[in-house]
């Protein structure tokens, strides 16, 4: 099958292609590079997958209208994955301008594109940060999400109401899937787990927000690529839910799926087994909560499993493991 994955040289979207195209996809990849972290870091990535006959990459910004309908024209996806995106919930108190372009800007062209040039599934990623002040847990697809508590979250949620939006117009099957701190090899250098990893191994002190008071619920890369790729094969169709839980829109064939393990893990035990697997103990340095973040995240992850029949399994104790298990090899730490 061919398909276009935007963000190839992202974090996750380096993992999914890799994935697709061991599957023997022909993916074609966009990504703008853009320097928010350290490019070599990308360039790598994108080496990897350019290993493979099957890969072609595409560096340009979505935001170039003319640049992203050559490469929709001249690859004829038949499905399109997008998945980058400005990333950051802090980042976005300096830089809320590149949210705008890269967030709204970039997902409105491939969208007006995609109108143009009908895919048979077109699957958009977003976050856990769209569900905002929201406190019921375990955050369900069908909650009300009408409180973002940052730009970045703003611009993800907006990115869903255009999609359903045109999946309502053009009748165009959409997934889109929230993701909920995702980790594992090939992290990006501002996530905190890298962070973490990145200090206690040089013995230089961490940040650690709210006194530590906090909760996520940590999925493993291979788990989110998992659920992707399940995701990939159950397109929406309006009128046919799959359950009474099912976030199927009434009037398009749009859906949002979370996508996380379900399991929330204390931050302080998230950090002790990056203690563990680095072998020596953390410079705490404990701060007041930052604005814009929440005390939890957890995922209801039953409409994933009603659709796919996957359940994210990989716990923090193997995902921590094999994350500081790349960093040393990646460092030479």
């Amino acid at each position: 099958m061919k398909i276009l994955v935007t963000g190839t040289a992202g974090f996750i979207g380096f993992h999914l292609a890799r994935r697709l195209l061991a599957e023997g996809h022909q993916v074609a990849g966009i990504d703008a590079m853009v320097p928010y972290y350290d490019v070599t870091l990308k360039q790598r990535r994108h080496a990897i997958l350019g290993q493979s006959n099957g890969f072609r990459a595409h560096i340009l910004n979505l935001a170039d209208m003319p640049a992203t309908a050559a490469v929709v024209e001249a690859e004829k996806p038949e499905v399109i994955i997008h998945l980058a995106a400005q990333a950051g919930v802090r980042y976005a108190m300096e830089h809320p301008e590149s949210y705008i372009e890269s967030n709204v800007v970039g997902s409105f062209n491939l969208l007006e594109l995609v109108r143009r040039h009908p895919v048979k599934h077109l699957m958009l990623a977003s976050t856990s940060s769209s569900y905002g002040a929201n406190t019921s847990m375990p955050f369900e697809e069908n909650d009300i999400a009408v409180t973002p508590l940052t730009i970045y979250a703003a611009t993800k949620t907006a990115s869903e109401l255009m999609a359903h939006a045109y999946a309502h117009l053009w009748q165009q099957p959409i997934t889109a899937f929230r993701f909920f701190t995702v980790y594992g090899p090939w992290g990006r250098p501002d996530m905190a787990p890298y962070k973490f990893t990145n200090a206690i191994a040089r013995g230089e002190p961490i940040d650690i927000y709210n006194n530590g008071d906090m909760k996520r619920d940590f999925t493993y890369i291979d788990d989110l690529v998992e659920g992707i790729v399940r995701l990939a094969a159950s397109i929406p169709v309006q009128g046919q839910p799959v359950a009474e839980f099912d976030s199927l829109s009434p009037v398009a064939p749009f859906r949002l799926v979370n996508i996380g393990l379900g399991e929330p893990v204390q931050l302080l035990d998230f950090i002790a087994e990056i203690e563990r697997c680095v072998g020596r103990p953390a410079i705490r340095n404990y701060l007041p909560m930052q604005p814009g973040e929440v005390t939890a995240t957890f995922a209801n992850t039953r409409l994933l499993q009603a659709l796919t029949g996957f359940q994210p399994q990989v716990r923090v104790a193997e995902g921590v493991a094999n994350f500081v298990a790349w960093y040393r090899e990646y460092y030479g730490a």
